[in-house]
């Protein structure tokens, strides 16, 4: 019973003090945030949910994610179908012939070759060394197609590209994913310093209330000559002592509430600066990681899978570089015909007529390409061993996250049971002072113990709070962290 009533009335003082006073002293939020947060707690998830939408460097890795769909889009571009046209006429000379063309040519997504298709149309007469410029009077239609059958059969520079692009992409949104990871999880200590400071300063305005109250008490007693008169020079050693404390927990508030405003922004995202009426009564913790068995951390971590597509990348870069060794083997054929009387060139342009051919190169010595398959090779083992080393390191991360997080929850329930010890020390000293069994300087020291283990408990409540922070970023737990469907979509494979 002795503890909780004297919990209930230290308690009790501290928030009567800590209202008015040190609201003067911290910077306020925007008028149109105090009018809608009077009376309210800033919790956690609210900080969490202003950082995902407003942080700039989440903003900016997401405008990265949009400028890599424009990539891809544009890498698309390789295969659009193209349409070309060119003419001529004679105006003057022995010859008149006039010449018209327009073609369509489409690359081919799964072939390093290409569809054509063509009509020209010709009139009047043509030089011998020009004779393919005759057409009938209708003109010639013809439909042309070309084949890799070695070099680009499977992998081209377009196609290489284009996944190269969709690669590019996976990689910039892993990337946005990492730092909205470290965003949140400096959001969520940014709040667990400013509660904490908060509670620092409830502390220390308790002490200075005590003080002054004893002074008061103590001045009496020395006009009534009860007491000695440098028991209250003493006494005012000692309030001054304290109120710079208080003076110094108020600063380390308004910076932690600085470092804080970036983080919690208003509507318009501007960064704004929380008051000490907005401080919760206790410091909020974040739900417990979902997972940590490592094999299930390792599934989800954004760096790993990022590892996994510059893989990817690599192992893409070396295909077509092994593409380029190859022989050069393209087969085409193309059908064409004339339409309408036949024209100045003859009855020999009248028929249907088919064409099947092919075209062969192979390079003798081709060191590059064997340069660029040495290089490629090894830069996937690289990114082998790189791997590998992240797992470790990832695994050994758990291992001493979870030792923390254990070691955290023993010591935050060891301060709390010393803050209420030290508290009963101090109530049962500051009675046998009043009733004169207790001297000056002990009552004191009990009474700054007691304050002592109140910002312990503090400290291991906050760093109770950060170790759980820490494993869940870890884990990538992006629920914890307020991370969207928007950013779950980023570890889908």
């Amino acid at each position: 019973m002795r503890r909780i009533i004297l919990k209930t009335g230290l308690t009790a003082l501290a928030l009567s003090l800590i209202s008015t006073p040190l609201m003067a002293q911290t910077p306020s939020a925007s008028p149109e945030t105090d009018q809608a947060r009077v009376g309210q707690a800033l919790q956690l998830d609210e900080v969490l949910a202003s950082s995902r939408r407003f942080a700039p460097a989440i903003l900016e890795a997401l405008a990265n994610t949009r400028a890599a769909d424009g990539r891809v889009l544009a890498s698309e571009g390789a295969f659009d179908l193209l349409f070309t046209g060119e003419g001529f006429s004679r105006v003057t000379g022995f010859y008149d012939g006039t010449y018209l063309q327009g073609k369509a040519i489409q690359p081919l997504t799964n072939n390093g070759g290409q569809l054509e298709a063509s009509y020209r149309v010709s009139r009047g007469d043509f030089p011998i060394y020009e004779d393919y410029s005759f057409t009938n009077q209708l003109g010639e239609l013809k439909v042309r197609g070309v084949f890799a059958l070695l070099r680009d059969r499977y992998i081209d520079d377009r196609r290489f590209g284009q996944r190269n692009a969709l690669i590019e992409r996976d990689i910039v949104g892993l990337d946005a994913l990492i730092i909205a990871i470290g965003v949140q999880q400096r959001a969520i200590q940014a709040y667990g310093q400013w509660v904490a400071a908060g509670q620092q300063v409830q502390v220390y305005r308790a002490l200075v209330a005590l003080a002054q109250d004893r002074q008061v008490g103590i001045r009496r007693q020395v006009q009534l000559g009860a007491r000695a008169a440098i028991l209250l020079t003493e006494n005012e050693q000692n309030l001054l002592r304290r109120q710079s404390l208080l003076v110094a927990a108020e600063r380390d508030l308004a910076n932690a509430a600085q470092r804080l405003s970036l983080f919690w922004r208003d509507t318009n995202g501007r960064p704004q600066v929380a008051t000490p009426a907005e401080l919760p009564a206790n410091l909020p913790m974040i739900p417990a990681a979902r997972a940590t068995d490592p094999a299930a951390v390792l599934a989800r971590r954004p760096d790993i899978k990022l590892i996994e597509q510059q893989l990817e990348q690599g192992e893409t870069r070396l295909e077509l570089e092994r593409n380029r060794l190859l022989p050069s083997l393209r087969l085409f054929a193309e059908a064409g015909k004339d339409f309408g009387q036949v024209g100045l060139g003859g009855p020999s342009r009248d028929p249907f007529e088919t064409i099947v051919g092919f075209t062969f190169s192979m390079p003798l010595q081709n060191r590059a390409a064997r340069g660029q398959v040495a290089a490629a090779e090894a830069g996937i083992t690289a990114l082998e061993w790189r791997r590998r080393q992240s797992e470790e390191q990832i695994i050994t991360e758990i291992e001493q996250l979870s030792t923390n997080l254990t070691a955290a929850e023993r010591l935050a329930v060891l301060a709390r049971d010393e803050e209420v010890q030290a508290e009963t020390l101090a109530a049962g000293e500051r009675r046998l002072f009043q009733a004169g069994a207790s001297d000056f300087f002990l009552v004191n020291l009990r009474e700054d113990a007691a304050a002592n283990a109140a910002i312990r408990r503090f400290d291991a409540e906050f760093r109770l709070a950060q170790a759980r922070a820490d494993l869940v970023a870890v884990a990538a737990d992006l629920d914890s962290l307020q991370l969207g469907d928007e950013f779950e979509e980023m570890l889908q494979p």
